[in-house]
């Protein structure tokens, strides 16, 4: 796995916000949806994805930045002891002549054990004749494959506590349950919940759900807000009064105030999608003042008398 912010192209500095940013961008450019069934621009949108889950996250991020985690997010081999410190796996300074003392012949590493096995054993864990050192590392059971689903969710899902199912190819359901501040085009790992292993006994794979926002009647996503279009009649564009809006929650009623014009914006806070905090974003809601229906002879018989008023 590359470097996560080498994968978004952003500095080891780069802000929340700019880290986010560039991951929607990477998303909606190589989302299957966009690209098929290319195989680079899918290999592109995982690591997006796998890059994100470390730095969208900020204590992955700190980890990985003091070197703790590797990019797909796992313990980084910390060296052995004093090696970090400019001594070597063996136990000396380096430069040092101590360590091993091979000589040319007349070497006698007959005893119980040798230097050479003792480091190896420790190094690895077991004894000579046990499965260890490289040859656990060999015969070490292979993981299953990994299964892949997109999972359609709507903005409604996004705020709900309920559960949602994905269904994979292999006809494998799973309910989830949408972690908090979900982004469209996020990929949620649902460890060992992939194909068994074949070999020796080894872990399942995982499933990899990749989130994708439908599209919704009636608002636009814009980050964590929702943005809405507001028809209000005439009546109550001039003398005010209130309106009821419908939200991802269900309705609520605002006060418009008299004289308001089309294009004024009014913002219904905490309304909109979760956060990764929990906290909501807002609704902004646009006015756009709306005739009636059918034609009102009373208000076209007064503006008719205001026009011929005024000459």
């Amino acid at each position: 796995m590359r470097d996560p912010y080498t994968v978004l192209g952003v500095a080891k500095t780069a802000s929340e916000a700019e880290i986010k940013s560039a991951f929607r961008k990477l998303a909606k450019k190589y989302h299957p949806d966009a690209t098929g069934e290319d195989p680079t621009a899918r290999t592109r949108f995982n690591e997006a994805n796998q890059a994100y889950e470390i730095l969208g996250d900020k204590d992955k991020r700190a980890q990985f930045d003091r070197g703790e985690i590797d990019g797909e997010g796992k313990p980084k081999f910390q060296g052995f002891s004093g090696y970090a410190s400019g001594g070597n796996p063996f136990g000396e300074s380096a430069g040092g002549s101590a360590g091993f003392d091979f000589r040319s012949g007349g070497g006698d590493f007959s005893g119980s054990e040798s230097t050479f096995s003792d480091f190896f054993e420790q190094a690895f864990g077991g004894r000579r004749n046990a499965r260890s050192g490289f040859t656990a590392a060999r015969n070490t059971p292979s993981k299953g494959d990994d299964i892949n689903a997109t999972l359609k969710v709507r903005l409604e899902d996004v705020v709900s506590d309920e559960k949602v199912e994905a269904i994979f190819p292999n006809g494998k359901r799973l309910a989830i349950r949408l972690p908090e501040g979900v982004e469209d085009g996020q990929v949620i790992r649902l460890r060992g919940q992939g194909q068994p292993a074949v070999f020796n006994g080894g872990p399942a794979g995982d499933a990899l759900v990749t989130i994708s926002f439908a599209d919704h009647p009636r608002f636009i996503v814009e980050d964590r807000d929702l943005l809405l279009d507001q028809a209000v009649d005439l009546e109550t564009a001039v003398l005010g009064g209130r309106i009821t809006i419908e939200t991802l929650d269900g309705r609520v009623a605002t006060k418009i105030l008299p004289w308001t014009n089309s294009g004024r914006t009014l913002r219904l806070k905490g309304k909109g999608l979760t956060r990764k905090d929990g906290a909501r974003g807002d609704i902004l809601v646009t006015l756009a003042i709306a005739l009636p229906a059918e034609p009102d002879a009373e208000l076209v018989a007064l503006l008719q008398t205001r026009r011929d008023a005024a000459g």
